[in-house]
């Protein structure tokens, strides 16, 4: 009996998340199409011209933008950016330093603070209750 191997696709959606992309603004052949993983490796590896665009001039998707930002996808919809941004915008905002923007990247340090103190905490218990003797 022979195995056979399908081969793995994606949506065009999936595949521009991976990526990294704002669909909408990607060829129409990759977005009607669809992508296989040896195809999103080779994009990975060996990106063609429109996707090095897309990925240093964008429009970038909203995780891209927050991140760029240094904040949270939620920080970006309370600040009412909705859209997919370009980098010269992003730098723009970044430039201008709204007072929503300081505010969201105040929330998100705190945020980073907490998860390092409870990440902290999990190690120390984990090890207090690695030196404790075990019971019989």
């Amino acid at each position: 009996m022979k195995s056979h191997q399908s081969t793995q696709t994606m949506k065009p959606a999936t595949a521009a998340k991976k990526l990294g992309v704002y669909l909408e603004a990607t060829p129409a052949e990759f977005r009607e199409g669809v992508v296989s993983r040896a195809e999103l490796a080779a994009l990975e590896a060996e990106p063609p011209q429109w996707l090095a665009d897309l990925r240093a001039d964008g429009p970038h998707p909203r995780p891209v933008v927050a991140s760029r930002l240094g904040i949270s996808i939620a920080g970006l919809a309370r600040g009412g950016v909705t859209e997919a941004l370009t980098t010269a915008q992003i730098e723009e905002l970044r430039d201008e330093n709204p007072e929503w923007l300081q505010k969201e990247r105040a929330t998100q340090a705190d945020v980073r603070k907490e998860t390092v103190r409870i990440k902290k905490k999990h190690a120390e218990e984990a090890e207090r209750k690695a030196q404790q003797p075990p019971r019989d």
